[in-house]
């Protein structure tokens, strides 16, 4: 990265950031608002294929997270039966071992999944067990046969960490083993291990800044299947330190070392942010 090019566009007043993006910018005032979006922008997807009665797949996140007891509600409200969709996790945590984490864990992000959406469903609305799926180390390549089975993912809805994860496709590599973007691009399902920095922005957000607490590996889906979608929405709910990788994800060229700036080979990306995240950072200390 460019030093000199990240100044310039950490300056770009906020007023302008929406005009000047390469991408579709839409800022919104508060994290109350941005749920509200991401869950009337999945509703309406949900509810546009069932009224054209055709099958629907999409990649799903747990992060952001706190629209999914919205989108119940509204599907409760409209009575709209979801067996004519298959919902992707993109990611997990795991345990030190690799292994998956027990389902009352508050890190295992299926059984978030389950607790704060599908379980607030009505019984007979819900999807088909077969049709939530969610990358497990136990079965490694499943998610990519699934998505072969099924008409294309409509759509990948996603977050992007502080320095530009995506799903846990975090800068991959070292010195020892060099990823090029070409391989990023076409990676698909695997074990990682999480990043330093991830662990240690887990902790601060949720833990009171206990490390410990935090899982140390993960399953992801690949940059491959992430993209392979149709349309790629990203949202965030955070606020200051969302404010650098923003501008980043909006003005740089495709990167190994910010992995979501991989959405400009897509041909349909948008992102929502809070006003939060969308303001300049602080130039000096």
């Amino acid at each position: 990265m460019d030093p000199q090019e990240l100044a310039s566009w950490l300056t770009i007043p906020t007023a302008e950031l929406s005009r000047r993006s390469p991408l579709p910018l839409t800022i919104l005032p508060t994290k109350e608002a941005v749920y509200e979006h991401f869950a009337t922008e999945m509703f309406t997807e949900l509810n546009e294929a069932r009224e054209r009665d055709e099958p629907l797949s999409v990649i799903v996140p747990i992060g952001p997270k706190a629209h999914y007891p919205l989108l119940a509600e509204m599907v409760n409200e409209a009575r709209l039966y979801l067996d004519h969709v298959t919902f992707f996790g993109m990611d997990q945590w795991l345990d030190w071992q690799a292994r998956p984490l027990p389902w009352e864990h508050p890190c295992n992000m299926e059984g978030y999944f389950h607790r704060q959406f599908l379980e607030r469903l009505d019984p007979t609305l819900r999807p088909s067990l077969g049709n939530v799926i969610f990358p497990s180390p136990l079965e490694l390549d499943r998610p990519t046969e699934e998505m072969a089975r099924r008409p294309q993912v409509a759509t990948t809805y996603g977050g992007f960490g502080f320095q530009g994860h995506f799903a846990f496709n975090e800068p991959p590599g070292s010195r020892w083993s060099p990823v090029t973007l070409e391989q990023l691009r076409e990676s698909t399902t695997r074990i990682v291990p999480v990043a330093v920095d991830t662990i240690i922005a887990h902790a601060e957000r949720s833990l009171g800044g206990n490390v410990f607490g935090v899982p140390p590996m993960a399953i992801t889906l690949g940059m491959r299947e992430l993209l392979a979608a149709r349309r790629v929405r990203l949202y965030t709910d955070g606020s200051s330190w969302k404010q650098t990788i923003l501008r980043i994800l909006l003005f740089s060229e495709p990167t190994t070392e910010y992995p979501v700036t991989l959405v400009h080979d897509h041909p349909d990306v948008a992102v929502v942010v809070t006003a939060a995240a969308a303001q300049c950072p602080p130039q000096e200390w």
